[in-house]
């Protein structure tokens, strides 16, 4: 797989966009803004994948009540795929003058992208926005994909149960995936899927996770320097 330095896959949490049901134009503009600064003053290039967040968590409890039973999970991932699709038409619209027109969402047709941004979302039932945005850096020659999420950290084990969670600077993706398993599930909240993470093993990749309202530190992480957030390495 070649190297792109200057190219980056970005994985926006749908707990950014959407937090609670509520768009969140604060953060819209700051990252629109960042990016076109990083666009226009350092010649980068991004992939933007998108998440649901909520929004796919409203649409699946609905479908339940309405139905009065529980859905399948390729019900649940459905839901959960066209909100990544109405989240990533809107930050294609925020970046239209710089964009694609195109929304990628077919993962096996690799597209020939001249526009500095691309939008992408998500893709079929059984993967995550994570595992499309490794399979982004397979089509497209890039090391690294940059996870923005409302965490600041990956820790030992979950720290809204665990007050004893210890956080992690730098993790293989072997011992990272002896934490969260093997096992995909809709509106799982691991900080990066399993099925994602065992495909960025395979292929070598590197993710970064951090909290995606510091931008200041997204820049670091774009700028090759040190960040606060996790590393998850081959």
């Amino acid at each position: 797989m070649a190297d792109k330095p200057n190219t980056f896959v970005l994985s926006v949490g749908g707990s950014l966009i959407v937090p609670g049901g509520i768009v969140d134009t604060t953060f819209l503009s700051e990252f629109n803004t960042f990016i076109r600064n990083q666009v226009s003053a350092k010649k980068r290039r991004f992939f933007v994948v998108v998440g649901g967040g909520s929004i796919a968590g409203k649409y699946i409890e609905a479908a339940k009540e309405v139905r009065g039973k529980e859905l399948t999970d390729s019900d649940k991932d459905w839901l959960g795929i066209h909100a990544t699709r109405l989240n990533a038409q809107l930050m294609r619209t925020i970046f239209q003058d710089i964009a694609d027109p195109r929304v990628i969402k077919h993962y096996e047709i690799i597209l020939k992208i001249t526009h500095p941004v691309a939008i992408a979302a998500g893709w079929k039932p059984g993967w995550s926005t994570d595992y499309d945005a490794v399979t982004l850096c397979a089509d497209y020659g890039i090391k690294q994909v940059v996870n923005l999420t409302n965490i600041d950290k990956v820790y030992d084990k979950d720290p809204n149960v665990y007050p004893d969670a210890t956080p992690i600077d730098a993790i293989s993706w072997k011992k990272y995936r002896a934490l969260v398993g093997d096992t995909w599930s809709p509106r799982m909240s691991a900080p990066f899927d399993p099925i994602a993470a065992r495909l960025a093993q395979e292929l070598g990749v590197t993710a970064a996770i951090i909290n995606g309202k510091n931008l200041d530190n997204l820049a670091k992480v774009l700028d090759g320097k040190p960040f606060y957030g996790t590393t998850i390495h081959p």
